[in-house]
């Protein structure tokens, strides 16, 4: 491709509301621009890119025994009035409605429509397990679209959907897709690591979350660096501790004034303590309206995914019911004795009972500081047994994993990092497929719900991802699978000189005869302009042609993350490219 056939619109500067490297650089590399809040035009340099994304998805799950198909993006919404999802799935759901007044939605997943596919199609048992896939534009109202790609209202995902007539099936396809993954992301040259994950809004059982690792990554993963343990920061046990409480020297409980301290760092700082010997009590509001505190050692946070699974949906209690139920204000919440203290404030017919859970960290916690359900004051010398009673089936996983906890699998310790997510698989059992009806006959002629397998790549967010884990101060540097051009030709002197434009069209069909795509910068720009706008874009070998080298044979070729340019002579350029690729 030469520069004066194609279209490059590089600037020097990104817009101001770009925060992440990948926003910045997609744009000032001109891969993208913006259109609205959360829409983007892929323009024609990070189309190629995101082609090749799609190019090496297609090929692995073809390899896998995936099939393609393509399914409408809008859909009916009496599809998903079928599994229940219309009223629930939320504000991101794009609802729409055609001129007789039907409802439908932009699909932003396909569920519904799969299955609606299997039931009509498959019968028999004969016909499983079929692993069906598309590639498509999705659409999810993001409350706050942001970070370019990375966090789109519309955007490319490649979904496939998996139907089988038993579990051990399910298993075996989840096991490939697994493997498909792994490989697909090794070919584009990132770093990622597979976690399990929870299933989140789209259900089922098992779940594993693919990520490229990345500082600016939403997500917090846990692994442990001896074994291969890794799974999402909110699914991570964080087990009992292995040493039992201290009951040596306990110290008499005592109230203290604390005036104006109301968050942990403030009461540890005032009381000179560590943040891990204050008890943090979180008061909560579960889906049935009733009130429950949760007990964290200080330098611990919630895991409301964790808390979740015990509580069912839950919010953080307002003000006005922490007044009505602990008769203080936020901030001063304590448990101190909380089964005789109720009664003395309400009576004995409490009308307002609370229930309280610990997180495991807190059964080992001596000698520590909690609120003491007055206004400005805290109780410090507070223990376990004594002065706070826990029920011991209410002592649950409800924190997130620290560095340095032990591993769940035994095997050491864990650490943490960022994560982009970037493929997610779920085994989905029969969640979608029996409230469809979606059956088929075993072999003794007996109607049976299928099993399904839910896999998907969001195909733009991985450019996105791939950006954010490689780029320099020059701009991207794409690995080579993925990069829009492999190779770069850059003549000083193009117009000019007639020794410098022949030697350049020379290389430049020389590679495109042997199947390497090259871009021709012909533009006759300065070379500090051409050099900048190369790196910008993130082509990952680059060659210049001028008349001072080519009087010696010469070209100089530089690797996009190479220091320095090397001298070659121009004989052997393309077999040098060749073993570069």
């Amino acid at each position: 491709m030469r520069v004066s056939k194609f279209f490059i619109s590089t600037l020097k500067e990104a817009p101001a509301e770009a925060e992440l490297p990948s926003h910045r650089l997609m744009l000032r590399a001109g891969y993208i621009r913006k259109l609205a809040s959360g829409l983007y035009t892929w323009m024609p340099l990070g189309l190629r890119v995101l082609r090749k994304v799609e190019a090496v998805v297609r090929e692995e799950m073809d390899k896998s025994g995936g099939i393609e198909l393509l399914m409408p993006a809008v859909q009916p919404a009496e599809l998903w009035q079928e599994t229940g999802r219309w009223d629930v799935f939320g504000p991101q759901m794009l609802k729409i409605k055609d001129r007789h007044d039907h409802q439908f939605c932009f699909g932003p997943t396909h569920e519904e429509v799969i299955t609606d596919i299997a039931r009509r199609e498959v019968k028999s048992y004969r016909q499983l397990p079929l692993n069906f896939y598309q590639i498509q534009t999705k659409f999810r109202d993001e409350v706050r679209p942001r970070f370019g790609v990375m966090r789109a209202r519309e955007f490319m995902m490649k979904d496939a959907y998996s139907f089988h007539a038993n579990f051990e099936s399910l298993e075996q396809t989840y096991r490939v897709m697994y493997d498909t993954y792994s490989r697909i992301f090794t070919r584009l040259g990132l770093q990622f690591r597979a976690v399990a994950a929870d299933t989140g809004a789209i259900g089922g059982s098992g779940s594993h979350e693919f990520h490229v690792l990345a500082d600016s990554g939403e997500d917090g993963l846990a692994f442990c660096p001896s074994s291969d343990y890794a799974a999402n920061v909110e699914l991570a046990e964080a087990l009992a501790p292995s040493t039992p409480q201290n009951n040596d020297n306990l110290l008499p409980l005592e109230k203290v004034s604390t005036p104006g301290h109301k968050t942990i760092e403030e009461v540890a700082a005032f009381l000179n303590v560590p943040q891990s010997q204050v008890l943090k009590t979180i008061a909560v509001v579960d889906g049935k309206e009733n009130f429950a505190l949760l007990l964290m050692r200080g330098d611990h946070q919630l895991n409301e995914i964790k808390a979740s699974k015990v509580l069912g949906e839950f919010r953080f209690a307002r003000p006005d019911e922490i007044e009505k139920y602990m008769n203080c204000r936020p901030g001063y919440i304590g448990t101190v004795q909380i089964e005789k203290y109720l009664p003395e404030i309400f009576g004995n017919a409490a009308p307002y009972p609370v229930t309280v859970y610990a997180d495991r960290a807190v059964t080992v916690m001596s000698n520590f500081v909690c609120g003491a359900n007055e206004d400005g004051v805290h109780y410090i010398g507070a223990n376990l047994g004594r002065d706070v009673f826990i029920k011991s089936e209410n002592v649950l996983d409800l924190r997130n994993v620290v560095a340095g906890d032990p591993s769940p699998d035994g095997k050491g310790t864990l650490e943490l990092c960022r994560g982009i997510e970037v493929g997610h698989i779920f085994q989905l059992r029969t969640k979608y497929s029996e409230a469809l009806e979606a059956t088929y006959l075993d072999e003794n002629g007996k109607t049976q719900i299928m099993e399904m397998g839910c896999y998907g790549i969001g195909v733009s967010r991985i450019v996105a991802a791939a950006i954010e884990q490689n780029f320099d101060a020059r701009g991207i540097a794409l690995p080579a699978g993925m990069a829009p051009f492999q190779v770069a030709i850059a003549p000083i002197g193009y117009k000019k000189s007639e020794a410098v434009k022949a030697a350049a069209e020379k290389l430049y069909t020389e590679l495109q005869a042997v199947g390497i795509e090259v871009l021709l910068d012909d533009r006759d720009e300065r070379p500090g302009v051409m050099f900048a706008d190369l790196e910008l874009i993130g082509i990952p070998h680059r060659i210049v042609i001028g008349d001072r080298s080519l009087k010696e044979s010469n070209v100089e070729y530089q690797g996009r993350k190479d220091e320095a340019a090397q001298v070659v002579a121009l004989q052997d350029v393309l077999r040098l490219v060749q073993s570069k690729l």
